[in-house]
């Protein structure tokens, strides 16, 4: 399977003392570039969290975002803090010394004061489980996502290869036809300018035109790194390093071609070949 660099996904978990939530985002990148956003008080897991991501994803430039959001109002399982409260109490009422006409607090006005209610509290140990499992989860989805991604990059990638092997096709079948046409000018221009046509000199001019001409060297390169592309892509796994050096060689092939042309429509597919090389190479970039 082929994998995109870039990707998105989240996953939740609801904890006693509150809820956790985790983002992971990514977008292409020569490497591996892992960034970590997290409260300070699971910064103790950074190590653990790198390692089950470096695990899954080689490269790319990766965002992890990790939010825990405490309970801020009573739950079931909460409980009241009274020390709190009677401190509460207590301050309500120096201000209704100073202030008579102010009114008294409500239940709920109590309640929703910070550290009014106690949540229960969750051990390290098993916050550490929580964020672990709730990592592998997105860490599904975020595979998930990026392998359908991939699959419409390997098509994308398919369709360019054949476009290439058609337009290298019909390359091979102009040679013949150009060096009749320059064996034809050359004669007429000898029997213009000699009174005659000198065929050994013809058969020289010939021979060194169509060595100059002559691509089958590059149509045949060409084909075989077109194979080699199909052959990458069908493996799949960790490719895009490779696939972007294949594109260069394709390149190469296709810049030597456009070079040697002395024929319209040989140029033309030169110029096509590059075009459906150049799509390609971008769309490699995001390749892992």
């Amino acid at each position: 399977m082929i994998f995109s660099m870039t990707g998105y996904a989240v996953a939740t978990a609801e904890l006693d003392s509150g809820s956790l939530s985790l983002e992971l985002r990514s977008v292409n990148h020569r490497y591996l570039d892992l960034q970590l956003r997290m409260p300070d008080e699971l910064r103790a897991m950074e190590p653990m969290l790198r390692e089950l991501i470096s695990c899954k994803i080689s490269r790319g430039k990766v965002e992890c975002r990790i939010n825990l959001l405490a309970r801020t109002s009573a739950q079931p399982g909460s409980g009241i803090n009274l020390d709190a409260v009677k401190q509460l109490a207590a301050w309500s009422a120096q201000v209704r010394e100073v202030l008579p006409a102010s009114s008294e607090l409500t239940v709920s006005e109590v309640l929703r004061w910070n550290g009014v209610t106690e949540s229960p509290s969750v051990s390290s140990e098993a916050l550490k489980t929580a964020v672990a499992t709730t990592l592998q989860q997105a860490l599904q989805d975020f595979a998930a996502a990026r392998r359908r991604e991939g699959e419409k990059l390997a098509r994308f990638l398919l369709e360019r290869v054949d476009g290439i092997e058609q337009l290298r096709l019909t390359v091979a079948p102009r040679i013949p036809g150009a060096i009749a046409a320059y064996e034809s000018k050359l004669r007429a221009r000898l029997l213009e300018a000699l009174g005659s046509e000198d065929d050994e000199r013809v058969r020289q001019e010939i021979s060194l035109y169509a060595s100059k001409i002559d691509v089958d060297e590059e149509l045949s390169r060409l084909h075989t790194h077109l194979a080699e592309v199909r052959r990458v892509l069908d493996k799949g796994g960790i490719v895009g390093k490779r696939l972007d050096f294949m594109m260069q060689e394709l390149h190469r092939e296709a810049n030597t071609l456009g070079s040697k042309s002395v024929d319209t429509e040989v140029s033309r597919c030169a110029m096509d070949i590059k075009l459906l090389i150049e799509q390609m190479r971008e769309q490699v970039q995001n390749i892992e």
